[in-house]
């Protein structure tokens, strides 16, 4: 007999019905259940056992599973399929079901994937470039972050929200190409750089847990910016050293200068004139006042965990030192308020500019204005002259250092030679010896 939705309704459970038809193409049936009945649609598969393949529950009203048209009409298809030889329906449908659902889930993954790439954009990269350097308490991340905004950010909105993968180097080169049309030769030279190394970041975060998960995440796979060519004249080393009369000079004017200014330049002078950014973070707690010496943290260039450099303190350095936070509120050291803040570049900058300024106007200098990167250099080179050695010269002013030999073996901590090192910088200030032979460093044994 036929089956009929009255037939479906009063179906008792464990009862069957089937429709009538050709059963070697396969045919509808219903089983009767305490929930009611569900269809089946029975073959022969294709070692003559027959099969009923579940296709769901009666519902007359469609809602909540199938009507009886419903129901014939997966028939009629499971049907067609047979006759057209899909005798192992089951197998073939479970097979097509896992397939399909394999293929839904890479859909969803590849969906996902696209995500995650358009929220890569170049602005995210370098958000998170400056973001590992200021994790690694570098002293160039405040440079990168305004060059960033500057050149990139405001400029390039579009770029800034384009994926990082997709940024071509004609795109870069485009960025780049603005600073230099304005003449900003170095400026772009620096740009090219924190470009370049922000990629290079990203993609090396991919293999070194120690990398940023905001970089890793992005999952940079090239870096364009690789063959930007280097900017021709944006290398512009200075090459001022102040003569003797001209670095006396300058002693003489810091020396009788008021504090905290005098106390600020004195200090930076008297300590071999020490990189203003790692001085600036100088706390108390860097201070060994029985050792009399100051530790810096070195964390220029590549290195991951900063050099510990110690630096020794002459005894008018220290006095410096009072001088400069004679009230204090706050831990920092090389500070003009008090500690409650370190003396930044611009800070110094501004003070020496004043003593510069007088210098000129008393006919002191010989080749013109210099920077607190002069004093530095001029450091360097008056000590070179009287005859203080190239690895003594490195120790104190913490360059150079970057060999196998430097960070893996010698663990000796140069603290005499440098301060051997800084009294004939005194001693060279004050015009009190025409040269001092430093004291020779002891033979390992």
């Amino acid at each position: 007999m036929g089956i009929t939705v009255r037939g479906l309704e009063s179906l008792e459970a464990g009862r069957w019905l089937s429709e009538s038809g050709n059963r070697n193409a396969g045919a509808l049936r219903a089983k009767g259940g305490p929930h009611g009945a569900r269809f089946y649609f029975r073959y022969r598969d294709s070692i003559g056992r027959y099969d009923d393949f579940p296709l769901g529950i009666f519902d007359p009203t469609g809602r909540d599973g199938l009507t009886l048209v419903d129901a014939r009409a997966k028939a009629g298809y499971l049907s067609k399929r047979y006759l057209s030889g899909d005798r192992d329906l089951r197998l073939r449908l479970d097979i097509e079901q896992r397939e399909s659902e394999s293929a839904l889930a890479a859909k969803v993954k590849a969906h996902a994937a696209a995500q995650v790439r358009q929220a890569a954009t170049l602005g995210a990269l370098m958000d998170a470039y400056i973001a590992q350097l200021k994790r690694d308490h570098k002293a160039s991340a405040a440079a990168v972050a305004g060059a960033v905004y500057r050149h990139v950010s405001v400029p390039w909105p579009a770029l800034w929200g384009t994926p990082a993968d997709d940024v071509t180097m004609d795109d870069l080169l485009a960025v780049v190409a603005r600073v230099t049309d304005a003449g900003k030769l170095t400026e772009a030279r620096k740009l090219r750089a924190y470009l370049l190394a922000a990629y290079k970041a990203a993609i090396s975060a991919r293999q070194d847990a120690r990398g940023l998960a905001a970089l890793r995440n992005l999952r940079i796979n090239a870096n364009p910016a690789r063959d930007l060519a280097a900017i021709d004249g944006g290398n512009n080393a200075r090459e001022r050293a102040l003569s003797v009369s001209e670095i006396r000079a300058y002693w003489r004017r810091i020396a009788a200068l008021p504090d905290p200014a005098g106390a600020l330049l004195r200090f930076h002078l008297l300590t071999g004139a020490q990189r203003i950014e790692q001085l600036a973070r100088l706390t108390t707690a860097d201070l060994d006042r029985d050792a009399h010496t100051v530790r810096l943290r070195d964390s220029k260039g590549r290195r991951k965990v900063a050099r510990i450099h110690d630096v020794p303190l002459l005894p008018e350095a220290s006095q410096a030192l009072s001088a400069l936070v004679p009230a204090r509120i706050g831990p920092y050291l090389f500070s003009v308020t008090a500690g409650a803040s370190g003396a930044v570049y611009s800070t110094v900058q501004v003070r020496l500019r004043g003593v510069v300024a007088e210098m000129q106007e008393a006919g002191e200098l010989e080749k013109g204005t210099f920077t607190p990167g002069d004093l530095r250099r001029t450091v360097e080179t008056r000590l070179a002259a009287e005859g203080v050695s190239a690895e003594i010269r490195a120790q104190l002013q913490s360059h150079g250092l970057g060999g196998v030999q430097s960070r893996h073996y010698d663990r000796h901590d140069y603290v005499a030679e440098k301060r051997d090192a800084l009294e004939t910088l005194h001693r060279l200030l004050t015009g009190s010896a025409a040269k001092v032979v430093p004291r020779k460093r002891k033979a390992k044994a």
